[in-house]
């Protein structure tokens, strides 16, 4: 089994190493020890698009996740043709100009969205878009009506970090930088407000 100690880095480096413990040799069984949670989630998703089946425990502050190649994956996975639209939100307020107008305008384009053909696969809120997700935000509820929608909402954890509300977050999930910038290779198609 392949062993990999991740403490004391930040994501996404925990992920961008064991992409690259991956890409060096044949790795049908490896271990991930990493000392935070967000970090354990982030390769436990990362590992799990391999192809690898994946268990975590926790033990004294440090995480080690656990994954094998499932039988029937000889190979990582490609990119589909399936179309993929992907919403990329860095802000609060659609536009430049009067604030009060540009979160009416989001309020409309999130809405909007349910209505989309495909539908978006995923939403990333990075920088102040981060706040829509969170505790508080008058856009909760249109952002839960496109998660019943089958759409993915992921919020950048150093954004969530940065503007100390990491706590507060409500709709969707903690992401970082190297699924962001993945996201972007694997959509067909992208819109920014």
């Amino acid at each position: 089994m392949k062993t990999i100690d991740c403490c004391g880095m930040t994501c996404p480096l925990p992920v961008i190493e064991t992409k690259n413990a991956l890409s060096k040799e044949e790795v049908n069984e490896i271990s991930v020890v990493v000392d935070n949670l967000v970090s354990s989630e982030n390769v436990m998703r990362f590992l799990e698009s391999q192809g690898f089946s994946v268990t975590a425990m926790e033990e004294k502050g440090k995480h080690r996740i656990e994954g094998t190649r499932n039988q029937e994956t000889t190979e990582q996975p490609s990119i589909t043709n399936t179309k993929k639209l992907l919403v990329f939100i860095d802000g609060e307020t659609v536009g430049r100009g009067n604030e009060e107008l540009g979160a009416i305008l989001m309020r409309s384009f999130l809405i909007t969205l349910k209505e989309l053909k495909p539908i978006p696969w995923r939403i990333i809120l990075i920088n102040s878009g981060v706040k829509l997700a969170v505790e508080g935000s008058p856009l909760l509820t249109v952002l839960a009506e496109l998660v019943e929608f089958g759409v993915e909402i992921v919020s950048c954890g150093t954004c969530l970090d940065y503007y100390q509300i990491k706590d507060k977050l409500e709709v969707g999930r903690v992401s970082n930088m190297y699924e962001i910038a993945s996201s972007f290779l694997e959509a067909t198609n992208v819109i920014k407000p």
